[in-house]
């Protein structure tokens, strides 16, 4: 029996669409007739009506229908359903059929064709032979037609062929054949769908009428037949809702049946049949739990109905099926559209498919092993006379026997017989593999990673006993990485016990040789004696002889491996295995660590390496290795020959006790081994890893195989037995001193090489903070402590690398102090040679360093030099360096604050041309240290001048903190263009050095530039002559000066207000002209009244041809106040004539 013999039959899983017929049509010789057909098959979109149309010739010969019943009372049903009912209208019985006939409405020979058309309109009916069948007849014209009513000729014509046609006029249509010949053929065609509809719907009617007859003792059969077919003609006419409604009524129909072994496999066929009816049509209406739940129930109902005990395998491969067609139904649903989940997929419907077909498979080796004598029965009880069977599930040796018993036991036998022969001979591996690998796919696709890997070591094993070893050990080593990783040991002991099966069969040396040693180690679960079994059999392998079989493996392979293992020992090559021990857990562990994280240059470099086996019985090992690698690129093999350890016995046999007792390895203890080496002074700095440990099991003159741990620790489960040791709170067993804790060896893969301690003092003398533009003393002392002669002594100094680029731009360093530096002195002076220094000597070395912006910074003062020294006894010269850093804060020294003031030290906002003002300079202090101002100057700009040769007045003062000097310089300004303009000022240079004991400081020069001031033009110009102080009751005399500034005459208005301190004498208002750079005087004589600061008799001024000027402007150059004394006495007079 073919696997097929289960598939779901295609007419039962397609989509069912209306079937029309089309005749009349010559496709192969006729153009017109190709593109016609053309337009109704070719590039059908969605939005088209379900039709499936076929071309058929006239006299074609459809199904016979049989003869209508009258009576169902004597009527006993052979069977549910016929095997060709549902292809029969699908394929052989139209809804519809078109006669297609060339004819237009003023064609000469009309009559003759209205003949011929008519005629063969008879034909098709005949060939119907009494079906329900509907006929039309589409006339292809060469014409576009007129609209209707407006073509008379056309009108009656059709009636006419109506007429002879025995057709109604919803049964005529016309065809032209012009450029819109698809704009047509899709308007026949919704014509031609509503004809079809209308035949289905009749079809249904006369299924359902069927009913009345029918009676429950004898019909039962019936009531399924007829619920189905009225359900799949629904599905025909696209009424799916009411489809499924027949399915359902259907399906508790079949289930209502009396079910004995003669039948029960014709029910649970007809049940899947309408169970996958239901389940498409619920996920066609995009509800995908009520398909769940009748899959549900429809297992729930049918597993228990097995039936014949000796075809039990028949209801697990139909389960399987089952569950497979469900699944294909499920993802076809997702395709289109429907969202599954995580725990809701196809893939464990697949899943349980392929756990029917492996009961089937266990159920076929025990119902099916028939005696060797037995063979398959002649005659062939399965042959049927047409070669299919009449009706769905029925046995081909008693179709139509609807009774318990069966009507001839022999045959029975026999067809059971023939049934188990053939189930014995598929392929069930294959068909087992395939379902996993659908299975497997979708939990890939839902991220369901385990059961993907639960599937794929079924799918391996179903492989191994395939005798696919290949494709077997291809997927369990695929899955076992995963099984390391999380654990599994027992699972992962079991698919190791079957790969190793795979490999010896397959004579793979190095995956038997990798699984071997797997098996016997801690992540196996096996016994002791088949661990022992399998190192004895490891050991073999590595002295190149011939295994032991595994055990329960199939006698014919084992045969067939012992030759392909002999070859393997033939062959000189292909004797060295390299195993990456990070991907598995061997019997062997290790470890290894060097003693610090860092070393110094001058000390040896120690590494441990620990080993411990896991295996029963002791091993051997010949070779052991550690490579180290520089993280700076290049691999240190130099380095790699001091961490090597090998038996000098290479020749002797691997079983033989070694005269080295450190090369074997004791099951359950540690071993250790160390290994020191010199570092090289150029690695100073260097960071050095343990890239990989390597040991070697075997003997180079036989067969090796070479274990690196990456890293130089650790497999496939050491991170967490590492971090459940650590984790622990288990009490540790204490182990004697020679003995080692294997969890408490912890990993230190890396070391750097540091250089050596220096024995050097570092001290920086210095008076912070540093001042703003200064040459700042720094003086360094180095001293030696070393016991020899410290050489080729380097200093760099300046800014510490990694700051604001703008301190970068703003520190300069030199050794120099005397010269000021500039922008071409750099901010770090690299690489100075100070000598050789002897044991307690010292260097003193004064450094200058210019800050021109405030802030910290962070200097760097770095020595560097070389001293000898012994190391193992190899002599090294090790560099040697020591760095000191030191923030450094920069101040301002002093603050410059400058104004403009007039002759009175009134504060001036702008100054007048050629009238002299004072320029106030306060320097306030504000550095920590004592200041010495050794000189100041001013630079005038050319707009501004100095009335006398100005001069330092703060020469050789110092300051100390907060104090404040003051100088004032008396300037005047030329004329300038216009009218009004701001104007430069110039610079204030001020020289100054830091009074410090600690070291001569150089001077400094800061230089200050003067605000800008406005200057304006003045048109008169009035100052007054007067004694610098006056006296009661004596007469006061006063001279005014007016001075005409301007190219125009002045018309000037002067009155002159009184005051209660003063009686004067002089003009009180008086108005005058003054030419053009005259000058005109006024002299009064003030009599003071009263003694004190007084004040004057104001002059009110107004200029008549500039009004803009006000009076309160020319005030400012007069004096408002002097001093009076009192009146003397007659001593004072003597005095003053003495």
């Amino acid at each position: 029996m073919s696997p097929a013999q289960w598939d779901l039959p295609p007419e039962l899983c397609c989509r069912p669409v209306a079937f029309v017929a089309l005749t009349g049509l010559d496709v192969v010789y006729n153009a017109i007739h190709r593109a016609i057909w053309d337009a109704f098959c070719a590039n059908r979109r969605a939005d088209r009506v379900p039709i499936s149309f076929k071309v058929l010739p006239g006299d074609n010969e459809y199904p016979k229908c049989r003869t209508k019943r009258t009576s169902y009372e004597w009527y006993i049903p052979k069977g549910i359903l016929k095997t060709g009912w549902m292809n029969k209208h699908l394929n052989l019985v139209p809804a519809l059929v078109v006669l297609f006939y060339e004819l237009d409405w003023d064609d000469p020979q009309w009559k003759e064709k209205q003949s011929e058309c008519a005629t063969k309109v008879e034909i098709v009916r005949t060939s119907l032979q009494g079906r329900n069948t509907k006929v039309a007849v589409v006339l292809i014209q060469k014409k576009t037609p007129l609209p209707p009513g407006e073509d008379l000729v056309a009108s009656e014509r059709a009636s006419a062929l109506c007429g002879a046609c025995d057709l109604s006029g919803k049964s005529l249509f016309v065809l032209p054949h012009t450029d819109h010949l698809v704009g047509y053929i899709i308007r026949l065609e919704n014509a031609f769908y509503e004809h079809a509809q209308t035949y289905y719907y009749n079809e249904i009617r006369r299924v359902k009428s069927h009913k009345e007859f029918l009676n429950k003792t004898t019909h039962q059969l019936l009531f399924v037949r007829h619920q189905f077919k009225m359900g799949f003609f629904s599905e025909l006419k696209q009424d799916t809702q009411n489809a499924l409604k027949y399915y359902r009524t259907a399906y508790s129909l079949v289930h209502e049946l009396r079910a004995h072994e003669t039948n029960m496999l014709e029910i649970k066929t007809m049940a899947g049949f309408i169970n996958y009816k239901i389940c498409r049509l619920c996920f066609q209406h995009n509800t995908p739990l009520d398909a769940i739940a009748q899959f549900r129930k429809h297992i729930d109902l049918c597993k228990k109905k097995i039936g014949s005990a000796e075809l039990a395998f028949e209801h697990t491969a139909w389960m399987s099926k089952q569950f497979q067609s469900f699944g294909d139904l499920f993802d076809e649903a997702i395709k289109l559209g429907l969202t599954a989940i995580q725990t809701q997929n196809p893939g464990f419907y697949y899943q349980q498919a392929a756990y029917y077909a492996q009961e089937r498979k266990q159920q076929v080796g025990q119902l099916c092993s028939h005696e060797p004598g037995v063979g398959y029965p002649a005659p062939d009880p399965l042959e049927t006379t047409s070669g299919a069977l009449d009706f769905y599930g029925q046995r081909p040796w008693r179709q139509g026997h609807q009774s318990i018993d069966p009507p001839d036991s022999e045959k029975e036998k026999q067809g059971i017989l023939a049934l188990q022969v053939k189930e014995r001979d598929i392929p069930h591996s294959e068909l087992i593999i395939a379902l996993l690998s659908n299975a497997v796919a979708q939990f890939k696709k839902y991220k369901c990673p385990r059961m993907k890997s639960h599937l794929m070591v079924q799918m391996g094993e179903e492989y191994y006993h395939a005798k696919d070893y290949t494709k077997a050990l291809k997927l369990l080593d695929y899955v076992m990485c995963d099984y390391r990783t999380e654990r599994w040991w027992s699972l992962l002991t079991s698919i190791l016990c079957t790969a190793l099966k795979c490999s010896y069969l397959m004579g793979q040396v190095k995956d038997y040789i990798t699984y071997s040693m797997e098996l016997v180690g801690r992540a196996s679960i096996l016994p002791e004696e088949q661990k022992s079994r399998i190192e004895k059999n490891l050991i073999k392998v590595l002295m190149n002889e011939v295994p032991e079989p595994e055990p329960d493996c199939d006698p014919l392979s084992v045969k067939t491996a012992q030759s392909l293992w002999s070859d393997r020992i033939s062959l000189a090559g292909s004797n060295e295995f390299t195993i990456e021990v990070q991907d598995y857990v061997p019997f062997v562990q290790c470890k290894a660590k060097f003693l610090s994280p860092s070393f110094h240059i001058d000390e040896p470099v120690q590494l441990h390496v620990y080993v411990r086996a896991d295996c029963p019985h002791p091993v051997l090992y010949s070779k052991q290795c550690t490579t180290l690698f520089s993280v700076d690129v290049f691999e240190l093999q130099e380095y790699n020959q001091y961490c090597l350890l090998e038996d000098a016995s290479k020749g002797k046999d691997i079983l033989e006790p070694s005269t080295q007792e450190n090369m074997c390895l004791v099951p359950g203890k540690t071993r250790k081994y160390c290994f020191k080496f010199v570092a090289k002074t150029e690695d100073v700095g260097k960071k050095i890893e343990i890239t990989s440990v390597g040991l070697m099991l075997g003997r180079e003159t036989a067969r090796y195989v070479y274990l690196n741990w990456r890293g130089g620790w650790g497999d496939a489960a050491s991170s967490h037995e590492t971090l459940q040791a650590c984790r622990s709170f288990k009490k540790r067993t204490r182990f004697p001193e020679q003995q080692v804790d294997w969890d408490t060896v912890t990993i230190q893969s890396s070391l750097r090489i540091i250089s050596r301690v220096p024995k050097i003092s570092v001290q920086l003398t210095h008076e912070p903070p540093a001042l703003t533009n200064e040459m700042y003393c720094m003086i360094v002392t180095i001293q030696s402590g070393e016991d020899t002669v410290a050489k080729d002594i380097k200093l760099t100094a300046g800014l510490k690398p990694g700051q604001d680029a703008n301190l970068t731009q703003s520190t300069q360093i030199t050794l120099n102090g005397t010269e000021v530096c500039d922008d071409s002195h750099p901010a770090l002076l690299p690489d100075i040679p100070l000598g050789d220094l002897h044991p307690g000597q010292k260097i003193v070395k004064p450094l200058y360093i210019h800050c021109v912006s405030t802030g910290s910074r962070i200097l760097l003062f770095h020595v560097a030099y070389s001293v000898s020294a012994t190391v193992e006894g190899k002599d090294i010269t090790c560099k040697c360096h020591k760095d000191e850093t030191v923030t450094l804060e920069t101040v301002v020294p002093f603050e410059v604050a400058m104004k403009f003031v007039s002759s009175q030290f009134e504060h001036l906002e702008r100054v007048y041309v050629d009238i002299p003002f004072l320029l106030m300079m306060d320097i306030l202090s504000a550095s920590p240290w004592p200041i010495e101002l050794v000189n100041s100057e001013v630079q005038l700009a050319s707009s501004m001048n100095a009335i006398d040769q100005p001069q330092s007045q703060v020469e050789g003062v110092t300051l100390q903190t907060s104090e404040c000097a003051s100088e004032c310089f008396l300037l005047k300004c030329p004329p300038v263009q216009n009218g009004t303009s701001t104007v430069a000022s110039g610079h204030y240079i001020i020289s100054w050095k830091r009074k410090s004991t600690f070291a001569e400081t150089s001077v400094v020069r800061t230089i200050v530039t003067l605000p800008h001031v406005m200057v304006e033009n003045i048109p008169l110009y009035v100052h007054a002559e007067l004694p610098s102080f006056g006296r009661v009751r004596e007469s006061l005399p006063v001279r005014y000066h007016l001075e005409n500034r301007t190219g125009l005459v002045q018309d000037v208005e002067i009155t002159v207000e009184p005051s209660d301190a003063f009686m004067f004498s002089g003009l009180k208002q008086v108005r005058m002209r003054i030419l053009p750079g005259a000058e005109q005087e006024m002299l009064y004589n003030f009599y003071p009244l009263m003694a004190g600061y007084q004040v004057l008799p104001q002059l009110n001024i107004n200029l008549l041809r500039f009004p803009n000027i006000s009076n309160q402007l020319l005030r400012r150059f007069l004096p408002s106040r002097i001093f009076v004394k009192p009146q003397g006495r007659n001593g004072d007079t003597s005095i003053e004539a003495a």
